[in-house]
């Protein structure tokens, strides 16, 4: 019977990977029509970063309450519940370009932020119930394929998103990832029908915020960690190559979606770079040894532009070991959240993880645009490395 129960648990698993891989390719899309249609025009670098700013306010709402919700009612609702609300938002986007307003925009981003923390927060508090308790190189492998397949994913999400523009126009491009969408959501509603994740006793809504330690030193690591990313990633950068070097939208769309598979690609094979898991404490402390290198390489690329060294390749290159050292970084973090959560109810810590996770990416985002656009690209590496020198500091405390 144990046996049993595991292949229909994993079954669920799979169907929910598959959808969560559906939505974030649409995600990434998204977020890349966004940003070139609204730079294309003539929107500030600002006003972009505002565009997003309820995206990731909402994802840090929801992450809190869509824990307690996948702990209280199953993670197959919040899942379907998020992509429901993710063809709602494309729809909303999908009208009359010329009656798309920022407050309009912003609120049909809120959707998609809220629809997007569902679906992470479902796929990765799933994954905790499959792995027999102590097989922690099994769970270290699992949990690194899927974030790394996700961002993979998202990264030709992106590339996608770039390509449809210039294909089919912003609205024909919005209609078209809502019709697959649409399919995906009528599929789960007939398949995903266990109630993976249901915590036993109801959950109270004061259990949302963490007792834990552990998992609030890690989930204030994490805040700084992709708060750190996302103030020269988000904004700043896809800005910079097109307005610097007067790249297109498909080149824009084509390098960051290169780049995010790459990134993907190493997450998902961190544990053979790092080694295997086998303790939180040496796991804590690979965390520390890959997060020192990563510190450094904002500043370093932050001085090659203002020595003028040749510009583009110094952000090439130095994007890709950003990317390289920071997948790492994020495997073992998203590794530590997973192994630290408790079974029962564990979309709970999970989901106040990745309240701190969405909580990183709203500061980053909304000082992408702001620094940006008042002191250039090398102030947001700068502000980068010291996010960076203060996760450092806060891991070590591990």
């Amino acid at each position: 019977m144990p046996v049993l129960h595991l292949s229909q648990a994993l079954k669920q698993y799979l169907v929910i990977t598959a959808n969560y891989w559906t939505f974030t390719l649409t995600d990434g899309a998204l977020r890349m029509l966004v940003v070139l249609y609204f730079h294309q025009l003539g929107y500030s670098p600002l006003s972009i970063a505002m565009l997003f700013l309820f995206y990731e306010m909402f994802g840090v709402v929801t992450n809190l309450l869509g824990g307690w919700l996948g702990a209280r009612l199953g993670l197959n609702k919040t899942m379907n519940v998020g992509l429901f609300l993710q063809i709602g938002a494309i729809a909303m986007l999908a009208i009359n370009p010329q009656w798309l307003t920022v407050a309009y925009v912003m609120v049909a981003q809120a959707l998609s932020g809220i629809a997007k923390d569902l679906n992470k927060m479902s796929a990765k508090s799933a994954i905790k119930l499959l792995i027999p308790k102590n097989a922690d190189s099994t769970l270290y492998k699992w949990v690194a394929l899927l974030t790394g397949s996700k961002n993979a994913l998202k990264g030709v999400g992106f590339f996608l998103g770039a390509v449809l523009l210039t294909w089919l126009g912003f609205s024909g491009a919005l209609w078209m990832m809502a019709g697959v969408l649409s399919i995906t959501w009528l599929v789960s509603l007939c398949l995903l029908k266990q109630d993976l994740g249901k915590k036993q006793n109801k959950p109270k809504f004061s259990e949302i915020f963490s007792k834990s330690r552990a998992i609030n030193l890690l989930s204030a690591a994490r805040l700084c960690l992709f708060a750190s990313r996302d103030v020269w990633f988000v904004v700043a950068l896809p800005v910079y190559l097109s307005s610097q070097f007067g790249w297109d939208h498909t080149w824009v769309g084509g390098f960051m979606a290169t780049w995010v598979i790459l990134y993907g690609l190493v997450q998902a094979n961190a544990p053979k770079i790092t080694g295997r898991a086998s303790s939180i404490e040496q796991s804590n402390r690979a965390a520390v040894v890959w997060a020192t290198p990563l510190t450094l390489v904002p500043l370093l690329i932050a001085s090659g532009l203002v020595l003028d060294v040749g510009p583009l390749a110094i952000v090439v290159i130095g994007l890709l070991v950003f990317g390289a050292l920071f997948a790492i970084n994020s495997s073992l973090h998203s590794y530590l959240i997973v192994k630290l959560a408790d079974s029962d109810g564990v979309s709970l810590d999970v989901g106040f993880y990745y309240m701190a996770n969405a909580m990183g990416r709203l500061f980053g985002t909304v000082f992408s645009g702001l620094i940006y656009q008042s002191y250039g690209l090398e102030a947001c590496l700068v502000v980068s490395s010291l996010l960076l020198a203060l996760a450092l500091m806060i891991t070590r405390k591990l």
